[in-house]
């Protein structure tokens, strides 16, 4: 076994992780994605640590640890070109780094609407998953203690595109919905996009309520820097929290960055961990309220 060739390894590993610790998964619909109810039982192709034939989309959760957690939580978006799900590079691994911050994290398989065969539309299901599984996460935000202000999406390449559909479109839910994960919102708290897609970004400017972002690509991954450059164009016209990140080289598709031969890319995620502790998504509520109460002017003034 020590002997296996290291990409071998990981995708071992990760598929002994996810069969020992059986993570629990929610399908976003008891009865099956809407108008789709008939393929709920059709079966997902998993091959290797990759997987295809998305027809009932689900979460799965990786909770924080007990002694860990501090509360914040992260809807994970793989990427695979809107063709298949990296879930292990870019949702079971970046949620094990998550983890260890603090946050409870959700991995979100979601309809592939250019896969072979697909009955799914590019923009209308991926958007539409991604949503409900941000309504479902608040919706039973209870139910892992999460702080409900900070609850955020982070999204990989096509999973990138994802994030932008869902940060960027009408968030709230309807309060007159027969179901009641349908009357909660939407809303991502903090975005962070890694090498991601066109897909989703408006054209012009991008809502108000828009939430604190945390963007990152390499310049020679020519075709995704402009996505990133575009909304850090529209963040400042806002005037809204933004944090960017062009590394020289890279290329695409680096995932977490531990099997890049550049250091920077090797160190990308401390960036994320670092923005994510300066922006206070990382503290607890205790540490909130002391935080709190020491900026409160003293003796009145």
């Amino acid at each position: 076994m020590k002997h296996l060739p290291l990409f071998l390894s990981l995708a071992l590993s990760l598929q002994c992780t996810l069969s020992a610790e059986e993570p629990l998964v929610i399908h976003l619909w008891d009865k099956g994605a809407p108008g789709f109810e008939k393929l709920k039982d059709e079966p997902e192709v998993i091959k290797g640590t990759s997987v295809t034939h998305v027809n009932n989309p689900s979460i799965t959760v990786f909770p924080a640890p007990k002694d860990k957690a501090n509360g914040a939580a992260i809807l994970i978006v793989p990427g695979g070109g809107h063709r298949q799900l990296g879930f292990g590079g870019e949702g079971v691994e970046p949620a094990k780094l998550l983890n260890e911050l603090g946050v409870t994290c959700f991995v979100l398989k979601h309809r592939l609407p250019r896969e072979e065969g697909s009955p799914y539309n590019l923009d209308i299901h991926p958007r539409q998953d991604g949503q409900r599984a941000m309504r479902v996460i608040r919706s039973r935000a209870a139910e892992w203690n999460l702080d409900t202000k900070r609850i955020g999406i982070i999204g990989f390449s096509a999973g990138g595109e994802v994030v932008a559909m869902v940060v960027y479109s009408p968030t709230a839910g309807d309060p007159n919905a027969a179901d009641p994960i349908d009357r909660a919102s939407s809303r991502a708290d903090f975005q962070i996009s890694i090498y991601p897609g066109p897909l989703g970004v408006p054209a012009g400017p991008i809502p108000a309520d828009s939430p604190p972002a945390f963007f990152l690509v390499a310049n020679d991954d020519t075709s995704h820097v402009k996505p990133i450059l575009d909304q850090l164009a529209q963040y400042e016209a806002a005037k809204l929290p933004v944090e960017v990140h062009l590394y020289a080289r890279g290329a695409h598709g680096f995932g977490m960055g531990t099997r890049s031969k550049f250091a920077s890319i090797k160190t990308w995620t401390q960036r994320m961990s670092d923005w994510l502790a300066d922006s206070g998504f990382l503290m607890t509520a205790e540490e909130k309220a002391k935080a709190q109460a020491a900026e409160k002017p003293k003796g009145g003034k």
